[in-house]
C-alpha cells in the first residue's frame, strides 16, 4: 500500500504563554492571525494564507499562527494589503538571510491570556470615541457664528457625531451649568439661556484609522478647489499641526469659548447624551456622501438603488450633477498615476453622475465594506460578492462607486454637493403646543436644520415683514386677525432645496385639499382651515431672504 503523503498544517493554534514564547523562537517571518470562529471575513482570509504558503515555498521563513514582536499590523479583512504586507516583508527576511541588511528593531509586547481575570488590564482599548457635549450660546446663534465654530472644530480633527437647535428648559439649563449657580448674576443667565436658541453638539475624537481597502490615503496637503460657481468651497483633511485631545483646550486657544460652553466629564456628557440626544447610544448615525459614476447610473441605476434601500440605507438628498474635468480630477485623484486616467476623467465629464446623501448606522464603514476596493481586478479576485465586482463597467477597472473616506470629509463634501439653502418658517397661533412639537419633529426628520428661532407676537408692523406680497388683498385684515390670537414661532429653516422642500412638506393650502392630494403634509394633519393651516413658508429665494432679513435683521451684516 503506497504511503500517505503527510499532511502541512497551515496554521500553529497559540493559546498560552509557553506555546507565544516558543512560537516567538521560529526563524524568519511569523503571521498572527487574531480571529473570532463567528466571523466570515476572518474565515476568508484563510484561502490567502494557503495561497502564500504555496506560492511563495518558504516553510522556514514563512510561519503562520492564530491568535513576538508586532512588526506590521492590518485591522480588517484587507486581503490585497495582507497579500502586500506578507511579500514585502519575505523579501526582507530573504534580504536579511543573505546578509544584505540588518534586522530592524522592533518592541517587544507579550502575549495576554484570553482568560485574564476581571479586571486586569486588557490590550484590546475601547474603541469608542470618548464624547464631549458643547453648547454653542443663544448670542453666538443669533450673531451667526454656529457654522463657523463647527468649521473650526472640524478643522481640528473632531467628528461632530449628533447635533440640536432648541430652546433649554430652565431644569436643562440649571443642570448643565450647575457648577456656576453660586454666582450672583446666575439667575440672570438663566433666563438668557432660556429665552433664545441654543445649538447642541455631541463632539468626538476623529478616527485616525487608515481607509478599508488602501494603505495610504490621499495626500493630505490637495485641498479640491472646485468651480467659482459653487460659494462653498470643500477640501479634503487638511494637514493637522497638533492632534488636540480637548474639545474645551481648543476652543480657549482659539478664543471660542465665551461663544461655546463645553462639558467633558463623562459622568456629565453621559447624563446629558441621554437627555438631548437619548438614542445616540443605541444607533451610531452617520451621514456620507456616496456617487454613482455616468456609466452605472445610465446602466443599473434602479439595481444599486434597490440594494442601498435594502441594505437598511436612508437616502437623505440625492441629485443628478455632471462633473466638471476639475471635479472629477480631485473625486478621481487616487488614479491620476494609473494610464487609464484621462479616459476615466473624460467618462466621469461625459453625461450625469447621481450624488446621494446616505444615512444609517455605522453608515461610513457599512458602505466601504458594502462597494469594495477601488479597484475591480482586486474586488473580483478577493471580494467577489461587492458592488464593485456586481457593477463593473467595460473598459473602466475602477469601482464605479464612490463613497467618503472619513465622516470629515463627508461633512464637507456635502456641503459642497449639497449646498444649504435657507428659508423662512412660521407656525401660527392656533397651534397647540404639543402640536407644535409634533410639527418641529417632522421638520427635523425631513433633514432641516432650524438655524433660528424666535416666537413673537405678530402685530401689523411684524406681520408686514412677513405678509408684505398680500397686505392690499381684502381678505389681509383676516391674516392678520388670526395672527393676532397668540404667539407664533418664526424660523429660518436651513437644508439643501430648503424653499421646496419645506413647501412641499408644508401641504396645498387648503387642509382638505391637503388630506387629499398630501395626506402625510403639516396642513393634512394640523390644519383647520385656509386661514388656520399651521404653518407658512416662503414662496421662492427672492421673497425668503427679504423675509429673513426683516424678521431678523440683527444677522445681517451692515456691509453684506
Amino acid at each position: 500500500m503506497a504511503s500517505k503523503k503527510r499532511e502541512v498544517q497551515l496554521q500553529a493554534v497559540v493559546n498560552s504563554q509557553s506555546l507565544w514564547d516558543e512560537m516567538l523562537q521560529n526563524r524568519g517571518l511569523t503571521v498572527i492571525d487574531v480571529y473570532q470562529a463567528w466571523c466570515g471575513p476572518c474565515k476568508a482570509m484563510q484561502p490567502l494564507f494557503r495561497k502564500l504558503r504555496n506560492e511563495l515555498n518558504e516553510d522556514e521563513l514563512l510561519h503562520f499562527v492564530v491568535n513576538g514582536k508586532i512588526i506590521a499590523k492590518v485591522n480588517g479583512a484587507n486581503a490585497p494589503l495582507v497579500n502586500q504586507k506578507i511579500i514585502n516583508l519575505i523579501d526582507e527576511e530573504r534580504k536579511i538571510e543573505a546578509g544584505e541588511m540588518v534586522r530592524p528593531q522592533y518592541h517587544e509586547i507579550m502575549f495576554v491570556d484570553s482568560g485574564a481575570e476581571d479586571g486586569e488590564e486588557s490590550p484590546y482599548k475601547n474603541t469608542e470615541p470618548p464624547y464631549s457635549i458643547a453648547i454653542i450660546k443663544p448670542d453666538a446663534v443669533i450673531a451667526g457664528k454656529s457654522l463657523e465654530i463647527k468649521e473650526k472644530i472640524l478643522e481640528a480633527g473632531f467628528v461632530i457625531q449628533a447635533e440640536d437647535n432648541r430652546v433649554l428648559s430652565e431644569q436643562q439649563v440649571r443642570d448643565f451649568y450647575h457648577q456656576i449657580a453660586d454666582q450672583p448674576d446666575f439667575e440672570d443667565f438663566v433666563l438668557f439661556m432660556t429665552n433664545e436658541l441654543s445649538h447642541i453638539l455631541v463632539v468626538s475624537q476623529g478616527n485616525e484609522e487608515q481607509p478599508a481597502w488602501e494603505e495610504t490615503k490621499p495626500n493630505p496637503e490637495i485641498e479640491i478647489k472646485f468651480s467659482e460657481d459653487n460659494h462653498n468651497q470643500v477640501a479634503t483633511p487638511t494637514m493637522m499641526n497638533k492632534k488636540w485631545d480637548s474639545l474645551q483646550g481648543y476652543l480657549e486657544t482659539h478664543h471660542m469659548s465665551q461663544l461655546c460652553d463645553v462639558e467633558e466629564n463623562m459622568e456629565n456628557v453621559n447624563k446629558f447624551i441621554d437627555m438631548f440626544f437619548p438614542d445616540l447610544k443605541n444607533m451610531k448615525l452617520e451621514k456620507i456622501l456616496a456617487l454613482l459614476r455616468p456609466g452605472l447610473l445610465q446602466e443599473k441605476k434602479e439595481d444599486v438603488l434597490n440594494i442601498i434601500n435594502d441594505e437598511g440605507f436612508k437616502i437623505l438628498m440625492q441629485r443628478s450633477i455632471i462633473l466638471s474635468e476639475e471635479e472629477a480630477q480631485t473625486l478621481c485623484k487616487e488614479y491620476e498615476n494609473e494610464d487609464y486616467f484621462e479616459n476615466l476623467i473624460e467618462k466621469m465629464t461625459s453625461g450625469p453622475s447621481l450624488a446621494l446623501v446616505l444615512s444609517r448606522n455605522n453608515c461610513l464603514q457599512y458602505w466601504k465594506e458594502l462597494i469594495g476596493p477601488s479597484t475591480v481586478e482586486n474586488a473580483k479576485e478577493y471580494f467577489p460578492e461587492s458592488l464593485c465586482a456586481q457593477f463593473a463597467v467595460e473598459g473602466l477597472p475602477i469601482n464605479q462607486l464612490y463613497g467618503s473616506d472619513s465622516l470629515e470629509t463627508a461633512e464637507k463634501e456635502i456641503q459642497y454637493f449639497f449646498p444649504p439653502q435657507q428659508t423662512l418658517a412660521l407656525i401660527k397661533p392656533h397651534v397647540t403646543q404639543e402640536q407644535r412639537e409634533e410639527i418641529l419633529k417632522y421638520i427635523k426628520e425631513a433633514g432641516f436644520e432650524i438655524t433660528q428661532m424666535k416666537e413673537i407676537l405678530l402685530n401689523e408692523e411684524e406681520a408686514e415683514k412677513i405678509y408684505s406680497k398680500i397686505k392690499n388683498k381684502d381678505f389681509y385684515k383676516d391674516v392678520l386677525e388670526m395672527l393676532s390670537e397668540g404667539l407664533s414661532l418664526v424660523m429660518i429653516l436651513t437644508k439643501w432645496n430648503a424653499i421646496s422642500d419645506w413647501r412641499r412638506l408644508m401641504g396645498p393650502i387648503d387642509p382638505d385639499e391637503a388630506k387629499l392630494l398630501s395626506p402625510d403634509s403639516i396642513r393634512a394633519h394640523f390644519g383647520r382651515s385656509i386661514l388656520k393651516n399651521a404653518v407658512h413658508g416662503s414662496s421662492n429665494i427672492y421673497e425668503a431672504k427679504e423675509s429673513i432679513n426683516r424678521m431678523f435683521e440683527e444677522l445681517v451684516p451692515e456691509k453684506p
